[in-house]
């Protein structure tokens, strides 16, 4: 008689993604000028790789108001609600407008308002500590580069060693020769992400406002 084999058990993940780290990062590795990427496929792309099974996908970015830039506002208004029904958790911000003094060519210095994220990083950060402590994931993947999230890290591998488990930590992030930063977040495992990986996970939709 066969003997019964044990199934495979599969590492539940759970993955946190930085919209702004990711875009940055494609545009340098890929040279794309817009946030192109559909982060549910990615995720599920990432995982099935390393046959992780991806039990939640969370995104965070900061959203321009309305009266702040109309078209931007339209656009993220539109993909956020494209990831809310393909059961992605969303977590954004309004953008922070401040004047910000830059260098143009030839030496010149001009100023502009220029938005920027507040709390993204933090609620991203205390996400990760809440899911490590209710268990939900043994595999926490960061589709990032922003090593202010090291304390987090540590905090979540605290959090596993107390309880007695292990929890993985990843960093995932676009690279290419072009790519000026090749590192992930200290204290993870590095995926980079090829080309040919991002390319075929990218978001095909049109947020931008209609013409009337």
């Amino acid at each position: 008689m066969g003997g019964s084999h044990p199934q495979a058990v599969h590492e539940r993940a759970v993955c946190f993604i930085d919209g702004q780290n990711l875009f940055m990062a494609a545009k340098e590795a890929f040279g794309y000028t817009y946030p192109n990427y559909d982060v549910r496929q990615l995720a599920e792309r990432i995982c099935q790789d390393k046959g992780w099974v991806p039990v939640e996908v969370r995104f965070y970015t900061g959203v321009p108001g309305a009266s702040d830039n109309a078209f931007w506002n339209h656009f993220w208004t539109a993909k956020l609600a494209q990831m809310g029904r393909a059961r992605v958790v969303v977590y954004s911000r309004a953008l922070r407008y401040a004047n910000v003094t830059v260098t143009l060519p030839g030496g010149k210095q001009a100023t502009r308002m220029q938005g920027r994220e507040k709390g993204i990083d933090v609620r991203l950060a205390l996400d990760m500590v809440r899911a490590a402590q209710e268990d939900r994931g043994d595999v926490f993947v960061v589709f990032s580069q922003d090593q202010d999230l090291t304390e987090a890290v540590e905090e979540v591998r605290n959090i596993a060693n107390r309880a007695g488990r292990r929890i993985r930590l990843a960093s995932a992030y676009p690279c290419s020769p072009t790519s000026s930063n090749r590192k992930g977040i200290d204290r993870t495992d590095w995926i980079r992400i090829e080309r040919a990986v991002y390319d075929a996970c990218l978001d095909h939709r049109d947020y931008r406002p209609k013409r009337r």
